[in-house]
């Protein structure tokens, strides 16, 4: 069992974190909120899911390559749930570009965004993310027919149609850490 009051100070640390990442643009720096052995992963969809296996591969990979492209993308957590008897968080995010339409408004990724994270002894063990690929996909190629997609996601969009698997990404069935956490006795 995690102290509440310790979790929740945590979490304030990590919120504010985010916004300076956001700031800044640089993800990396969140990083140090992971265990060195700390997992991150996602699915991408039947045939790809994304798994980094350490505090470095979090930095270097998950918060660095997989968010180019994203330049001047926020996530601003919406609400946020926390179990202290199992040491685990829930925070819910939205996906919002700082691109506009011509009436304006950002945008931003319907749909459900969040991540769910294991904590003890300080840090993040493991996350795990879930957000809404078809409305993501679909706002992609809004920008795209817009000429607002960043260069950098363009690149990224065709490399997966040609079946290039960047580093992380695995096929569901070769992953080296389940994408479930309990199934890898991390719950």
């Amino acid at each position: 069992m995690a102290d509440r009051a310790e979790m929740e100070a945590f979490w304030e640390r990590w919120l504010e974190a985010n916004r300076l990442a956001e700031e800044k643009g640089d993800w990396g720096i969140l990083a140090d909120f992971y265990a060195q052995d700390a997992t991150y992963g996602w699915n991408s969809g039947p045939k790809d899911s994304f798994m980094a296996m350490s505090r470095e591969e979090i930095r270097d990979v998950a918060l660095g390559l997989e968010m180019r492209g994203l330049d001047g993308w926020t996530y601003p957590y919406q609400f946020t749930m926390i179990d202290d008897r199992q040491g685990l968080i829930l925070g819910f995010w939205k996906q919002v570009s700082s691109e506009t339409r011509a009436d304006g408004t950002n945008y931003v990724i319907e749909g459900l965004g969040g991540s769910l994270f294991g904590y003890a002894d300080g840090a993040f063990t493991w996350q795990r993310d879930f957000y809404d690929h078809m409305n993501a996909g679909t706002i992609f190629l809004e920008m795209i027919g817009n000429g607002q997609l960043s260069q950098g996601m363009v690149e990224r969009i065709e490399n997966g149609m040609k079946g290039v698997r960047e580093p992380g990404h695995y096929k569901p069935s070769e992953l080296p850490e389940p994408l479930w956490p309990n199934e890898a006795g991390r719950i």
